[in-house]
């Protein structure tokens, strides 16, 4: 109820007519039923315009920190991820990446719509990473059918580092579904699931137009200074 306030009578008619968001490929997201969408991430808003631009819900899986914050920031912070549809997870690998592997599971088990993004972290300079080759596992797991989606100028809209979003048109591009029933059973195969990736980063890539490096965006980032990630 609290997403469905927020999105269809608080936030998100006020976000929809001051972006106005332009969109592509609707037809291509079923209307019901578990659909896995893979995007690409340009920007802290990319998880607020993708589910405000379709009717129905989408979950995604956000970093545990943005739901543990301290005082009032850490409350409003925490309100605005619960409130667009956000599941904490941890991110810090081992067993932590295989409970995250299964509440995306329980998702889709659930029938909703699971936004991830491949890349793992945002873009730090608008170019596309490395794919990461959990979100092909989760795909093999699930069977469920896969939507890729590119998200255009939201890097513009609010560039990393700033706190407010500059008033200007974002775009959403929905792919052709995309069929990986040929690996069926092949979930723990590495060389299967680095091909899967591979395939969902290229279809990212030509429906972005973005420029692509074979190297994780976590390198990169790893390398700038912290108020630049």
């Amino acid at each position: 109820m609290f997403y469905w306030l927020m999105k269809n009578l608080v936030v998100g008619p006020i976000i929809l007519t001051a972006f106005r968001p332009w969109v592509r490929g609707l037809e291509n997201v079923p209307k019901d039923g578990a659909v896995i969408l893979a995007s690409n991430h340009l920007s802290f808003v990319d998880s607020v315009f993708l589910p405000l631009v379709l009717d129905r819900r989408v979950v995604f899986l956000a970093k545990s920190d943005y739901f543990t914050g301290k005082g009032l920031r850490g409350w409003l912070t925490k309100l605005f991820f619960v409130g667009t549809g956000q599941l904490p997870i941890d991110r810090s690998g081992g067993k932590a990446s295989e409970a995250s592997l299964n509440t995306g599971l329980r998702v889709l088990a659930d029938g909703l719509a699971l936004g991830i993004y491949p890349e793992g972290t945002r873009s730090p300079d608008g170019i596309m990473y490395r794919g990461r080759t959990g979100v092909a596992r989760m795909i093999l797991e699930s069977g469920a059918p896969v939507v890729p989606v590119a998200m255009i100028d939201t890097e513009k809209v609010m560039p990393i580092g700033t706190k407010l979003p500059k008033v200007m048109r974002p775009g959403v591009v929905f792919g052709e579904p995309l069929d990986f029933t040929r690996f069926s059973g092949l979930e723990s195969d590495r060389f299967v699931l680095r091909s899967v990736t591979d395939e969902i980063m290229y279809e990212l890539g030509r429906l972005s137009g973005q420029e692509y490096r074979d190297v994780y965006a976590t390198s990169v980032k790893d390398k700038r200074p912290a108020k630049a990630r």
